[in-house]
């Protein structure tokens, strides 16, 4: 069965609703200007490809700054309405008519998110998502900087597909995934940025951090795109230098989970791949995974410790 029906979503199958999809990736500078020039620019080139949605990494206006718990890092934050970036990925959105997730660092008064506002393929902002899992460890010490998203998860209903977003942690919690294909979500997206861990340099992610989320994907029989930076980042903590080396693989995978799209851990890449939604829609309405679900069952998900 799973053969088939990987077989039958590749060839495509008639006249469906059609959509190619992209995650970009590339290494950021710490200059803002270049990197929102960097962005646009392969956005244009995964658009020249035949693109309608395009993923751009996390925290792309600069370096991942979360390594360091440094007082001045907050004025990278900027609010949500009037943002300049949000505002050029606006009419680029419209010039292109493509969809366009824009992740950015939100100051909404006393309050800072890590957040993406979606950009609808005629440049309208549909809304804000805020990240609602927030990492806190060696390198990824986002709780200083983060409060927890409050916007719940979601699903947006774009020109071309209800897609959903989540960001970087998220995308390690099932829970975040299944909320969102509830809701309607047809293709999962999940900026990001990971790679290497400063306390310990034998250890590596990328393999594990793949297979989650095509897990993701293969369980609620949906595309997934996922978009990673690459490059070597130095910052000045307050303990001395840290270093991430960012390992992209960048992915875009099928809805069986099957990667079909996989960049390297070095190159600026920019990569598309098409589904038919209507295809996979009757695919997964017959597989039966939402028709025989039990959510009465599922209470001890409320629950930290299992306990009813």
């Amino acid at each position: 069965m799973e053969r088939a029906v990987r077989a039958s979503v590749a060839a495509g199958g008639g006249a469906g609703r059609k959509v190619a999809v992209a995650a970009v990736q590339f290494a950021c500078t710490d200059v803002e200007a270049e990197n929102v020039d960097t962005a646009e620019r392969l956005i244009r080139e995964a658009h020249k490809k035949g693109a309608k949605v395009v993923l751009v990494q996390e925290l792309f206006e600069g370096h991942y700054f979360c390594q360091a718990q440094r007082l001045d890092f907050f004025q990278r934050a900027k609010p949500y309405k009037g943002n300049p970036t949000i505002i050029r990925m606006q009419q680029l959105a419209k010039e292109l008519e493509v969809v366009i997730p824009v992740s950015f660092f939100e100051e909404a008064n006393n309050a800072h998110y890590n957040s993406v506002a979606i950009i609808d393929a005629d440049g309208t902002d549909l809304g804000l998502y805020r990240k609602s899992h927030i990492p806190d460890g060696p390198g990824y010490q986002e709780k200083f900087y983060f409060n927890p998203g409050d916007t719940g998860f979601k699903a947006f209903k774009t020109k071309y597909a209800t897609i959903g977003v989540g960001i970087c942690w998220d995308q390690w919690f099932p829970e975040c995934a299944r909320a969102m294909a509830l809701q309607g979500a047809e293709i999962l997206f999940y900026p990001t940025a990971i790679g290497s861990e400063p306390q310990d340099g034998n250890l590596d992610s990328r393999e594990h951090w793949k297979r989650v989320m095509q897990g993701h994907a293969g369980a609620n029989l949906v595309p997934l795109v996922a978009s990673n930076r690459i490059g070597r980042e130095t910052v000045e903590t307050e303990h001395g230098k840290s270093s991430i080396t960012f390992y992209g693989n960048s992915f875009i995978a099928g809805p069986t989970g099957e990667i079909v799209k996989l960049a390297n851990d070095k190159d600026e890449e920019v990569l598309v791949a098409e589904f038919d939604l209507d295809e996979i829609k009757a695919i997964r309405h017959g597989w039966g995974i939402f028709r025989d679900r039990r959510p009465d069952l599922y209470k001890v998900l409320l629950t930290l410790d299992g306990e009813k």
